[in-house]
């Protein structure tokens, strides 16, 4: 087992961080006295991004830093100028001084930007920051505040605590906008069985998110496997590594269900080439290429895809549950890998949701069903038990056939963890797998077979689960609750997951209760929820999600989290009224790219 190189698989480049170093642009001795001081502050800013922070796909960030100081408009268009050539995603504007506000700010309409303005009393750093917030209000161009609490001494290269969060929060989420832009969402099929989710809207990717939708049919997969239009030696390799690290699970079918083990051999070879065939479609394959299928090889240039799989195709063939969670997981038969973002039941809502947690944190996602809300009462009714800790209120049951990938075992690390994927390491991967068994599906859900994963994720671990959701008239909204999974007692668990489909995996999930609205009690957390299905990351990353969103134009309208990072002007549309403020601002500026 290998870890695998970190590359960018998408075509195009990997956005940068373009840093600004504006500064007071009257020679005969202002200008001159600020000149090292300012582009020092541009090189500390960018050697904090460089060292913090990578890209999905585990990358260092880069950043660009304008040539010159910038004292007006030439010198602005001529850093505007070399952004354009080295691929800047966002930008960040520094300075420790007065500089005239909108002549020198980032006028780029759809760019995320930020302005750092030095607390220091020697120069009116915040003075420039205050100007020119207000120039990019007046002109309707969005722009993050980032100012630190404490008076520094001039020329003091320390980044402060609060500073650097924001700063840090900042590109996280803008990198997440500037690698979404000019992707693809790849919907492999149509509508599950009414799912509101898999009604993949155009607009909403196109306007929002600045990525295009792709489509096939499922019958594309059909073709491929049929015709062997996938690379048989990777195929090879897969099965066999697939036979020896998947062991089977019990199977809960009743005798008139169960199938042969000869069919069931069949369903694991048919649901390996199911994997290798849709990730051929999204990213393309070289060696298709190499076999004469040139079109085949080029892929989809997708982002994100989803597989809409009930019912039409399993039906008759195996479901999709092996390709969605393999996909999803940070390794393969190949080694450690970049997940997939990659829904089932092409629910597109789901897979965007995944893809922003993907995208800030560089983990593998789960996917889940929001299936039940158990309360102490309802427990203790069924099981006997009481709930304690931090079940004591309630909890909610996360369960789906879909692609919880595997390393929300829980097992990658001590304690509970899901990594990051670069720091996946072969022991993290035996552990995962070790944890996971692969039952036959039930024939009744399934008559076309296939294999679901059935693994139990470790309690104590930190997550934030999220939802996309569209509203007519409204356009899209986004939900947060950051909260922990829990441990119960093993019979308690048995006896509460035999109630449902036992070949899924689960998830216990505590959500953070602050006492206000949705967030009063478990229950009010459930019955908030937007939709059937959610996606969780690892750690409390809720902050992160807000920030993306509002560079989106995307009002959130629940959260759990301790404070909201947006750009400035979203204030002027409610300062004592953050949520409604929020909505007000995404409505008047309108979707990012129009």
């Amino acid at each position: 087992m290998r870890a695998m190189s970190q590359q960018n698989r998408l075509r195009g480049r990997l956005p940068k961080v373009g840093v600004r170093p504006v500064i007071d642009g009257r020679y005969g001795g202002v200008r001159e006295s600020l000149e090292s001081s300012v582009m020092a502050m541009a090189r500390i800013a960018s050697e904090c991004v460089t060292r913090e922070l990578r890209h999905s796909c585990g990358l260092s960030v880069e950043c660009v830093i304008a040539d010159t100081c910038i004292g007006g408009a030439s010198e602005a268009a001529r850093c505007e100028d070399k952004f354009q050539s080295e691929a800047v995603g966002l930008s960040l504007t520094v300075t420790p001084c007065w500089c005239y506000g909108a002549e020198t700010i980032d006028m780029h309409p759809t760019r995320p930007k930020a302005i750092w303005g030095f607390n220091g009393t020697e120069r009116p750093g915040a003075v420039y920051l205050a100007a020119a917030l207000a120039g990019h209000s007046q002109k309707g161009l969005p722009c993050f505040a980032i100012y630190g609490q404490d008076v520094q001494d001039a020329g003091d290269p320390n980044i402060p605590n609060d500073v650097r969060e924001k700063l840090l929060r900042f590109v996280r989420a803008g990198i997440a906008v500037a690698t979404m832009q000019g992707t693809s969402y790849l919907a492999i099929g149509g509508v599950s069985m009414g799912i509101a989710g898999s009604i993949v809207d155009h607009q909403f990717f196109e306007k929002h998110l600045g990525m295009r939708v792709e489509t096939v049919d499922m019958s594309e997969v059909a073709r491929r496997i049929d015709n062997g239009i996938f690379d048989p030696d990777e195929c090879a390799r897969a099965l066999e590594w697939t036979k020896a690290n998947c062991k089977e699970g019990k199977d809960w079918n009743d005798l008139g269900h169960m199938r042969s083990r000869e069919r069931l051999d069949k369903e694991w070879e048919t649901s390996v080439k199911m994997a290798l065939v849709s990730r051929d479609l999204m990213v393309g394959n070289p060696r298709l290429a190499d076999m004469g299928h040139k079109e085949e090889a080029e892929g989809h240039n997708a982002l994100a895809g989803g597989f809409q799989g009930q019912r039409q195709w399993t039906d008759h063939m195996p479901n999709g549950d092996y390709m969605e969670a393999i996909l999803g997981s940070s390794f393969d038969w190949d080694g450690v890998r970049q997940p997939y973002v990659f829904a089932t039941e092409n629910d597109s809502l789901n897979a965007v949701s995944m893809l922003f947690g993907h995208l800030v944190t560089g983990s593998a996602q789960l996917f889940s069903d929001v299936r039940t809300f158990w309360s102490p009462e309802a427990v203790k009714r069924v099981t006997g038990h009481s709930l304690n800790g931090l079940a004591e209120e309630g909890l909610i049951h996360l369960i789906n056939s879909g692609p919880s990938a595997l390393d929300w075992t829980g097992r990658s690390g001590e304690g509970g963890l899901v990594k990051s994927w670069w720091n996946m390491t072969p022991v993290d991967v035996q552990s995962c797998l070790t944890a996971t068994e692969w039952c036959p599906s039930m024939t009744e859900y399934f008559p076309g077979g296939g294999w679901s994963t059935d693994f139990l994720t470790m309690g104590g671990m930190p997550v934030t689960m999220c939802r996309v959701n569209l509203v007519a008239g409204l356009g899209p909204v986004l939900q947060i609750a950051e909260g922990w999974t829990v441990d119960l007692e093993p019979e308690v668990h048995r006896i509460l997951d035999e109630r449902t489909n036992p070949t899924w995996p689960t998830t216990w999930f505590v959500p953070r209760l602050t006492g206000v609205g949705p967030f009063t009690t478990m229950f009010d957390v459930m019955a908030a929820w937007g939709a059937n299905h959610g996606a969780v990351s690892y750690g409390h990353v809720g902050q992160d999600l807000i920030t993306l969103a509002s560079m989106l134009r995307i009002p959130v309208d629940m959260h759990n989290c301790d404070s909201a990072f947006r750009p400035s002007s979203w204030t002027r549309y409610g300062a004592q009224d953050e949520q409604g403020a929020d909505y007000r601002a995404c409505a008047s500026y309108g979707p990012l790219y129009g």
